[in-house]
């Protein structure tokens, strides 16, 4: 349980000094692309199981039951408003912001036509669970570059700093709270679903602990 006592993003030696900036370190940019990278990877592991949608996915498709709206356009504005909330919360966009949504996209076009595919449940639930820790590594290595979260790792990182509470216990919160709403308003889901809803925080602070420790001893 130490991944409770990570209760911020830590600053190491190629976090970039500020999040907002058009002159980004190098070291910080590759480190961030590379995590978005990783980050992607995941989410195609993710969908490639196929034993549950993503949390925000569930909460979009519950959305759509009750307006108009494609699945598509539902989860630009569930995106939109998470970026207005913000706003109290003094959470600082980047590049990383933009590149968040670029780059995950890519690496889902690329990489869902050749990931494997499996026969039996289990091991479509053991992938997707590797799906969940590994992007929860990715997100840790790229909010550590400091260039700027996605809109959903923001309100994480804001309510986090808020409450001042474990980072696991914070994403594990709203992902939950995701989950029910999307659930509530007749969204599907899945054991990959929760899985995801349940991991994802803990998967984001043990990698952050892993990247601090060897920071720490170079």
């Amino acid at each position: 349980m130490s991944f409770l006592s990570v209760t911020s993003v830590p600053r190491l030696r190629w976090s970039s000094p500020r999040a907002f900036t058009l002159r980004p370190p190098l070291v910080s940019l590759v480190f961030l692309v590379l995590g978005l990278v990783i980050f992607g990877l995941g989410e195609a592991l993710l969908v490639t199981a196929g034993v549950g949608v993503s949390p925000w996915t569930v909460f979009a498709e519950g959305v759509t039951n009750i307006t108009d709206w494609s699945l598509g356009f539902a989860t630009f504005a569930i995106s939109a408003t998470v970026l207005l909330l913000w706003i109290p919360l003094r959470q600082t966009p980047g590049i990383g912001t933009v590149l968040n949504a670029i780059i995950v996209a890519l690496v889902l076009e690329f990489a869902l036509p050749i990931l494997p595919t499996f026969e039996t449940y289990l091991a479509n639930v053991l992938l997707a669970l590797t799906g969940v820790f590994v992007t929860g590594f990715g997100g840790a290595i790229y909010l550590v570059a400091n260039l700027g979260p996605g809109p959903r790792d923001g309100l994480m990182t804001g309510l986090q700093r808020v409450t001042g509470r474990p980072i696991a216990l914070v994403r594990m919160s709203i992902e939950l709270s995701v989950v029910g709403i999307g659930w509530a308003l007749g969204g599907t889901l899945g054991l990959g679903t929760l899985l995801f809803a349940v991991g994802i925080g803990p998967a984001m602070a043990i990698g952050m602990q892993i990247l601090d420790l060897r920071s720490a001893k170079q």
